[in-house]
């Protein structure tokens, strides 16, 4: 049997090493015998919670809600001790369950009881940050076909962001980014070709991201230096867009729960959200749905 220390150490990467190629057995015992030697730790919650997700990805939505609610008891108990955002895994559980407990209720046609139990925990957790997690999970059940938020412009890199309201006519692709974030560099080009097919149709791009707290190297940063820090990666990375504006504003990602970056929302003529999708997306795939809402 490997060291306890060694084992402490990776249980989660472990874990999720099995879910990924399904062994869910394998996952099980191995967050046995880790509970077995070091009790309820947010590590555990972690590691439970990916067993949940990996049992939603292949659409068994009984054990996803087990353990779901496994991952919800682990943290709950963990919270009698200490807060949510204390430490990082512990958030990550937790929002996890709220998550997956969501998407099985809407994926065996409880979509309403989803969007009312999401909205429940944004209540529960208000000012905690999962927040972000919970209300991208609500977005992606109730934004489509909603109104789109409006976005506050009174931070911004690049040119003036324009408001949502002073672009009704006009179809909008919003990009929401992160300085630290690989995905959303390599998804740069893509809508820099988007951009240059179809903003003489119309489109206007818009790439929303916030301050984090630090500069990419994980060093502590206050606003005053992490928005010249921003500008530079805009201009390192995402330089084939220059003409995107970037509002500069948590309240923004908040307003769209985009707590994953990149996330794409297109917005048609008439301000009302067509896709919501978190993470990366084929260029073809968002290409036709870019002509599908210019088509409205």
């Amino acid at each position: 049997m490997l060291p306890a220390l060694f084992l402490f150490a990776t249980i989660v990467d472990t874990v999720r090493e099995s879910v990924a190629q399904h062994n869910f057995d394998a996952a099980v015992k191995q967050v046995r015998e880790y509970q077995a030697q070091s009790g309820v730790t947010p590590e555990l919650a972690a590691a439970v919670s990916w067993i949940a997700r990996g049992e939603l990805g292949v659409k068994d939505y009984a054990d996803a809600e087990v353990y779901a609610d496994q991952t919800r008891k682990l943290s709950e108990a963990l919270l009698r001790k200490r807060k949510l955002d204390a430490e990082p895994l512990l958030p990550v559980a937790l929002g996890a369950s709220i998550e997956v407990h969501a998407q099985a209720l809407a994926a065996q046609g409880g979509r309403s009881e989803a969007v009312g139990f999401l909205r429940d925990q944004l209540k529960l957790f208000a000012g905690t940050s999962i927040v972000e997690r919970i209300g991208k999970n609500l977005n992606l059940l109730s934004l489509e076909g909603k109104p789109a938020p409006e976005l506050d412009e009174s931070d911004w890199i690049g040119p003036k962001p324009p408001s949502i309201a002073s672009l009704r006519g006009h179809p909008m692709l919003l990009f929401f980014w992160a300085h630290w974030c690989t995905d959303c560099r390599g998804e740069a080009p893509l809508i820099a070709d988007l951009q240059r097919i179809y903003a003489p149709k119309g489109l206007v791009v818009i790439g929303p991201t916030k301050f984090f707290g630090s500069t990419t190297e994980g060093e502590d940063a206050t606003p005053a230096v992490e928005k010249p820090y921003i500008g530079k990666i805009r201009g390192q990375f995402y330089g084939m867009l220059p003409q995107m504006p970037v509002p500069l504003s948590a309240a923004n990602f908040a307003a769209y729960g985009a707590s994953t970056v990149p996330t794409i929302v297109l917005v048609d003529a008439a301000g009302i959200v067509r896709l919501y999708h978190p993470g990366v997306m084929p260029e073809a795939e968002l290409s036709t749905r870019i002509q599908a809402i210019l088509r409205k």
